[in-house]
C-alpha cells in the first residue's frame, strides 16, 4: 500500500551470478545472502542465485540460515563466524556449515553433533591479517588436528578473508594470500586433508585471480554493485548491473516563497519562489538524514532534482524548479536509486556523497519498504 518500494530485478541477480560463475570457474560460487541479502531479500536472492550457478550460500547468523532452510533451500550454507556455544546445536540442527577458530568452538560442535546424531562439517578460519576473527596461522595445524580427532565432526574447509582486495595495487592482499598458502602447505605436510580452500570475496574474485581457490564468496557483486569505485571497471567488464531500485511517488506539491526555509532546523532557505514536492520516504526507510546536505538528488520526470532540507523520518522534500516552469504533480514517480529516462542514480553515488560504501546504502533500506520482485 505504500507509495514507496524497492524493486529487485531477479534477472539481474541471475545474470550477475552467471557472469561471476563463468569468470571464476573452476572455482564454485558461494552467494553471500546475509543481512537479508544485503537488503534485497535473502530468500528470493538465494533461490535465484542457486538457479543461476551458485552452489553454496553464506550467512552471518544462525537465524539467517534457519530462515533459508524453512524456505526449503537445501544447498550448503556456510555460517561465516563461529557461533556462541549455546547456538551451535541450532546451527547443526539446521544443517549449517560451521566456521570455527577456537578449541571451544570445535568441542561445542562435536557435542552438539552427538546430540543431533549427525556429522558437523567445519570450516577453519585463518586470521591472515584482517584481525577480526580467525585462528592465528601458528595455531591452525593443532586446531585442524583437534577437528580430525573429534568424533562427529569433519574438516570440510579452510578459509580466510581479505582486508584490502578492493584497493587495486595494495600489496597486503598478496601478503595475506602468502600466509594462507603457507597454512595450507603446513596442513598438507601434517597429513591433513583440506577439501575446500576459499579466500576470495567479491573484490578478490574480480581483481586477485590467485585468491579464487576452490570457492569464491561473492556478496556485493551478486547484487551488481562494485566492491569499490576503483573496481567499477572490472564489474562493468563482467556485465554486472544493480539489481535494486528504490522508488516513491510525489505525495504533495506546493510553492515555497522566497526567504522561506524548509524542514527541521530551517537549514535550507529559498532565494526565489520554488515548487517543492514532498515524497513519503525518509531516514526510517534508509534514506540518510544528511543526504540533502551532501548534494543528494532524485529523478523526477527524467531530470535530476535536488533534495532540499533535512531528510525527515518519513518524508523528504525536492526542489522541482520555478513556478510555471515545473511540471510535477502528486503521483509522479520519484527514483531515488535506479534508472529513469537516460539517467541513473546508484548506491555508489550516494556512498561517495556521504563518505561511506555502497554496502551500507543497500543494507540500510529498512524493512518497512516493501520489496517487489520481477
Amino acid at each position: 500500500m505504500r507509495a514507496a518500494r524497492a524493486d529487485v530485478d531477479l534477472d539481474a541477480i541471475a545474470d550477475n551470478v552467471r557472469a561471476l560463475a563463468a569468470a571464476v570457474a573452476p572455482a564454485g560460487v558461494c552467494a553471500v545472502v546475509k543481512a537479508d541479502g544485503y537488503g534485497h531479500g535473502a530468500i528470493a536472492v538465494a533461490q535465484e542465485a542457486l538457479r543461476s550457478g551458485a552452489t553454496w550460500l553464506a550467512v552471518a547468523l544462525v537465524e539467517e540460515g534457519a530462515v533459508l532452510r524453512k524456505a526449503g533451500i537445501t544447498a550448503p550454507i556456510l555460517l561465516l563466524s563461529e557461533p556462541r556455544p549455546d547456538d551451535v546445536g541450532a546451527a547443526i540442527h539446521w544443517d549449517l556449515r560451521l566456521t570455527v577458530y577456537t578449541r571451544e568452538g570445535i568441542e561445542a560442535a562435536a557435542d552438539a553433533a552427538a546430540q543431533e546424531e549427525r556429522t558437523a562439517r567445519l570450516h577453519l578460519k585463518v586470521n591472515t591479517g584482517m584481525n577480526r576473527v580467525g585462528a592465528r596461522p601458528a595455531d591452525v595445524v593443532a586446531l585442524a588436528q583437534a577437528v580430525v580427532a573429534q568424533p562427529g565432526v569433519e574438516l570440510e574447509g579452510v578459509w580466510t578473508h581479505l582486508a584490502t582486495a578492493d584497493e587495486p595495487g595494495n600489496p597486503f592482499a598478496d601478503e595475506q594470500l602468502d600466509r594462507f598458502d603457507a597454512v595450507v602447505a603446513a596442513l598438507v605436510e601434517a597429513g591433513i586433508d583440506v577439501p575446500l580452500r576459499h579466500a576470495a570475496n567479491s573484490a578478490g574474485a574480480l581483481d586477485h585471480l590467485r585468491s579464487r581457490f576452490d570457492l569464491v564468496r561473492c556478496g556485493i557483486a551478486v547484487y551488481g554493485i562494485p566492491p569499490s569505485p576503483e573496481l567499477a571497471g572490472s564489474a562493468a567488464a563482467l556485465g554486472l548491473r544493480p539489481a535494486l531500485s528504490l522508488r516513491a511517488e510525489v505525495a504533495y506539491v506546493k510553492t515555497v516563497d522566497a526567504g522561506e526555509g524548509i524542514s527541521y532546523g530551517q537549514r535550507h532557505t529559498f532565494a526565489e519562489p520554488r515548487v517543492v514536492a514532498t515524497v513519503p520516504i525518509g531516514y526510517a526507510d534508509g534514506v540518510p538524514r544528511q543526504l540533502a546536505a551532501a548534494g543528494g538528488e532524485v529523478l523526477v520526470g527524467g531530470e535530476r532534482r535536488p533534495i532540499v532540507g533535512v531528510v525527515t523520518m518519513d518524508q523528504l522534500m525536492v526542489d522541482c524548479g520555478a513556478p510555471g516552469a515545473a511540471a510535477v504533480e502528486p503521483g509522479d514517480e520519484v527514483v531515488l536509486l535506479g534508472r529513469q529516462g537516460a539517467d541513473e542514480i546508484t548506491a555508489g553515488e550516494w556512498a561517495e556523497r556521504l563518505g561511506t560504501i555502497a554496502y551500507e546504502i543497500v543494507c540500510g533500506i529498512g524493512p518497512r519498504v516493501p520489496r517487489h520482485y520481477g
